[in-house]
């Protein structure tokens, strides 16, 4: 049995990626503050966990799954007039950013001791590998380094591995044995059609696109000039939509669907986002128990659920290579096949 820890574990996608290989694993524990997403994570996979903080936390994983909080070393962060404090600290150790968080991770995994993970997997936002970040992110790598661990880190994108969405994301996967995780292994899937994934017949007034800056900004509309120093128009999807974050109800966002029989337009569904991040719809009827919609209002918590998570399918190629290459304890009952695949031993 593969014991996993989740800090910042949001809707629990590593536990996702886990069933749908079929691996025999437990949670030994989930760290989340958010009280909505520790709701989420309850109902999909039937547990009674109360929000926490990471800070000071002392447990014994096969593997350790962390996504802190990446706002603050986004690109639009750094952009923002707001945030120059930020800028000059980003994530730094001890900085009070969210972002920060991911420290404590390195913490938590030297006050275990001689015993530590036999993996630590970290993901983020590609704007800690921009110049106000890296540094920080190096000093992530040399503390983990210095306790033994090799990384390896790539910038992952959905698309990838089957899902129609441009959403990038560097993964770090740092392990004991010596040996580094090998990206080249994960086994890559071609995209599936965006058709897939869209509701059919949309026609609740709700996800209609009526306000006129919104109007305004709609590519087709206003087509992006050459002189135009940032892209803030509306897309309209074709073969993939763009990353999917918190809200669609904003510019840019991860783009729109044009009407079919009329020149009309209108926002991806909450369904549609969460099978754009990986997730079915039997865990998405689960959330719609757990935050029901409203009448005539779209419902801005499963949108920012699903826009806070990490796209199942990526987690499911890692842990297939984890799996597969020894860098964890195998399961009795599975076994590696020669396409890299896993197979449960019946």
């Amino acid at each position: 049995m593969i014991k996993i820890l989740e800090l910042f574990g949001g809707i629990g996608a590593p536990r996702k990626a886990l069933i749908n290989l079929g691996v025999d694993h437990k949670a030994i524990d989930y760290v989340e503050i958010k009280e909505n997403r520790v709701r989420a994570y309850n109902a999909l996979y039937d547990h009674r966990h109360k929000p926490q903080n990471i800070v000071g936390w002392n447990l014994k994983p096969d593997i350790l799954v962390h996504g802190s909080p990446c706002q603050d070393n986004s690109v639009a962060q750094y952009s923002s007039h707001t945030a120059k404090e930020n800028k000059k600290r980003g994530a730094e150790e001890g900085s009070g950013t969210r972002s920060s968080l991911m420290h404590e991770t390195v913490k938590i995994v030297r006050t275990m001791g001689e015993w530590k993970p036999r993996a630590v997997i970290w993901e983020n936002v590609v704007g800690v590998l921009e110049k106000q970040a890296v540094g920080s992110f190096n000093d992530y790598l040399l503390n983990l380094s210095n306790m033994g661990y090799t990384n390896s880190f790539q910038v992952l994108d959905a698309r990838e591995f089957g899902i129609p969405q441009a959403r990038e994301r560097v993964f770090c996967v740092s392990t004991l044995d010596g040996n580094p995780f090998d990206f080249n292994k994960l086994r890559k899937r071609k995209m599936r059609s965006i058709e897939e994934f869209l509701e059919n017949n949309v026609t609740d007034p709700r996800y209609l696109i009526n306000v006129p800056s919104m109007l305004n900004k709609i590519e087709e509309f206003n087509p992006v000039k050459p002189t135009d120093s940032y892209k803030r128009r509306l897309g309209v999807i074709d073969e993939f939509c763009w990353t999917i974050t918190e809200r669609q109800d904003r510019c840019p966002n991860a783009g729109i669907i044009r009407a079919a029989d009329k020149p009309e337009y209108r926002y991806l569904t909450e369904r549609e986002v969460w099978r754009l991040m990986g997730f079915d719809d039997d865990d998405f009827d689960l959330m719609l128990n757990e935050f029901p919609m409203k009448k005539g209002l779209r419902n801005a918590t499963l949108y920012a659920l699903a826009g806070n998570s990490i796209v199942v399918p990526v987690l499911e190629a890692i842990f297939e290579v984890l799996l597969a290459e020894d860098f964890i304890e195998q399961p009795n009952d599975l076994r590696s096949l020669p396409n890299g695949q896993l197979e449960l031993i019946c």
